[in-house]
């Protein structure tokens, strides 16, 4: 398989990325490798451009998880992502800070069912404190689909199989996730990996 990550001869001009910057003000394109850093385990591994590591989870030898941490490149937590044991279908994400997770969710997931195919809506708090609406759009399942604003119907990010400039697909585990400008990274990512274990595929 094709190196889903730039070889060590182009990384010379990268420019340093703070861990804790998850907004661009250009569209950003991203590797999802749906692989753990430890020992090619469950969970994924995501690159940006430069083929930096800009986050991660492991899983280990537990797949479809209850419980995961969303990480930086340090292994640092930025939120925890739970499974509600009496609600199908639904999950909720914290932000984490410190040692300490926050005491409110700051976006919910719900998955639905229509004519046997997967959906699934997101609601999440903005730093202003008002409620916001995504929706999944696409196949899941297949890991080939668009993350929309409700209220407006714009596509914020989207995922599909990477494949090469020459147009050669890489393997089945590894997307190419593009954001749209001035969306938060970590809360895209958090809904993938949501999804991702909706879907068994983490």
């Amino acid at each position: 398989m094709a190196k889903v990550y730039p070889s060590s001869s182009s990384l010379a001009a990268i420019p340093s990325i703070p861990s804790s910057c998850h907004l661009s003000s250009e569209k950003e394109v991203f590797t999802l490798w749906m692989k753990s850093l430890v020992l090619h385990s469950n969970g994924c591994t995501v690159y940006n451009s430069y083929g930096q590591i800009i986050f991660r989870v492991d899983n280990y030898d537990c797949k479809c998880s209850r419980k995961v941490y969303l990480m930086d490149s340090g292994g640092k937590a930025l939120f925890k992502i739970l499974k509600k044991k009496l609600v199908s279908g639904r999950w909720e994400g914290y932000r984490w800070n410190g040692q300490h997770q926050e005491p409110k969710p700051w976006f919910k997931v719900k998955q639905s069912r229509i004519f046997r195919c997967d959906h699934a809506s997101c609601e999440f708090f903005s730093d202003s404190g008002h409620i916001i609406c995504y929706k999944l759009q696409g196949s899941a399942k297949k890991s080939s689909y668009k993350i929309v604003d409700n209220s407006c119907g714009l596509v914020v990010a989207e995922v599909k199989r990477k494949q090469t400039s020459s147009g050669v697909l890489l393997g089945d585990d590894v997307f190419s996730l593009v954001v749209e400008p001035n969306v938060d990274h970590a809360l895209i990512m958090g809904l993938v990996v949501v999804s991702g274990l909706m879907n068994h595929s983490m």
